[in-house]
């Protein structure tokens, strides 16, 4: 087994299969101990959770107890089946929703791209600044105190991550603000003792838009890099099983941000038997997922990234398909590695057939960016396109050979 430090850390996003986003609201702590039990066996090492922002901090000068307590019972849980723990703070956008308080609700400004979901109900309101609101800003350093103080010396804990994809939630006014809010974050999680390592999650669209807050701009507050990355969700990718993207994706951030890249989010939607189209968005059979899976995994291993986390757990009962999110985003049912019967979908056989590894640190060739970094984020939707282009013709052909473009459609 490698070493803690040596590592490639082979994970899995996690909300549980009958719940999903309601995981919190109560926990079960008997269904989680048994799904990380199964994770574990399944050759993961770790587990990425949410703290779901409204159930953590109904109000802006508080953080709720219990959920303190459950969360302490996650990270114990974690610890039982041999794994570590990476929480997800002010979640916040998920699965195409974006999930706040109603406290930090600001019902002068439209919800925007995606719907704002406060109380398990869609409301048309958009969400306060965090990045320039004082009192929002406070709360949420609040809520990183606690949440540090709760997890303190837990010896499942591996790292912290401010957010997924905030982006799509709000956007910082300036590089400035960005910069003072991961840093004011940052400190607050250290406020115990020394930190576990912070992240962030940002995702593909930080690559391709100037959204002021992206892996060059984070870097000197965090530890690693992190980045999601969907061919399913990329306009520019080759086809729904395209494994160039996700590992353009992270080799793109690596060199913005200087640091080592942790892929905190890849998969695919699936349908059993023949793949399909749900809602406008092409679904792969489930052993083509399966050989994709294996495909990228490889292919980050190969290129020495940090590790690599699964999307998701399992797919979601079917009695959750008329509640938000998955009533506007039927496919977002159907990531999981395991089926929503508990069956186990043919990529579990990929993960265990890789197993533990060490993270490998090769030279690799970054000849297919021609620009320099304020050159692309001049005009990075041109440059992002045109560089894989370029990336994936100076490659073999990764993934399958005419399976066709899917619909410019993006998860988000």
């Amino acid at each position: 087994m490698p070493s803690e430090d040596a590592r490639f850390r082979l994970g899995i996003n996690y909300w549980p299969i009958r719940q999903a986003m309601g995981m919190w609201t109560p926990l079960d702590r008997g269904e989680t101990g048994e799904d990380f039990a199964r994770i574990a066996e399944a050759g993961f090492d770790c587990v990425r959770i949410f703290l779901l922002w409204e159930d953590f901090q109904p109000e802006p000068g508080g953080v709720s107890s219990e959920h303190l307590d459950d969360l302490v019972a996650v990270a114990d849980a974690a610890r039982e089946a041999g794994l570590s723990l990476m929480p997800t703070l002010f979640t916040g956008h998920m699965s195409g929703a974006n999930w706040v308080p109603a406290w930090a609700l600001d019902r002068s400004r439209p919800c925007g791209r995606f719907r704002t979901i406060a109380g398990g109900r869609a409301v048309m309101a958009g969400i306060r600044n965090w990045y320039e609101d004082e009192e929002v800003g406070q709360a949420q350093a609040l809520l990183a105190r606690e949440a540090a103080r709760a997890l303190s010396g837990h010896p499942a804990l591996w790292a912290w991550d401010l957010g997924n994809e905030p982006s799509n939630c709000v956007l910082p006014p300036s590089t400035e603000h960005a910069r003072r809010w991961l840093d004011t974050m940052t400190e607050a999680l250290s406020e115990q003792g020394p930190a576990a390592p912070v992240t962030l999650g940002l995702h593909q669209q930080d690559l391709e838009e100037d959204r002021l807050l992206g892996p060059r701009e984070a870097a000197a507050s965090l530890a690693f890099a992190s980045m999601h990355g969907y061919p399913a969700y990329a306009t520019w990718s080759r086809h729904g099983a395209d494994d160039g993207v996700p590992l353009f994706l992270g080799l793109l951030t690596r060199w913005l941000s200087g640091q080592e890249v942790l892929l905190a989010e890849f998969g695919a939607p699936t349908r059993p038997g023949v793949g399909g189209d749900v809602d406008g968005l092409g679904l792969l059979e489930e052993n083509e997922a399966a050989a994709y899976t294996g495909r990228v995994l490889e292919s980050l291993h190969r290129f020495g990234f940090l590790g690599a986390l699964l999307w998701c757990f399992g797919n979601y009962d079917p009695a959750l398909r008329d509640q938000p999110p998955f009533d506007e985003a039927p496919h977002e049912m159907s990531f999981g590695l395991w089926r929503a019967d508990g069956s186990a979908k043919p990529a579990l056989q990929v993960v265990r057939a890789f197993g533990a590894r060490e993270k490998t640190t090769p030279r690799v060739d970054l000849g297919w960016i021609d620009v320099t970094q304020e050159e692309y984020v001049s005009d990075p939707a041109r440059h992002l396109e045109r560089l894989y282009a370029a990336f994936t013709a100076g490659s073999a052909e990764p993934g399958r050979e005419g399976a066709g473009t899917l619909p410019a459609r993006r998860r988000g």
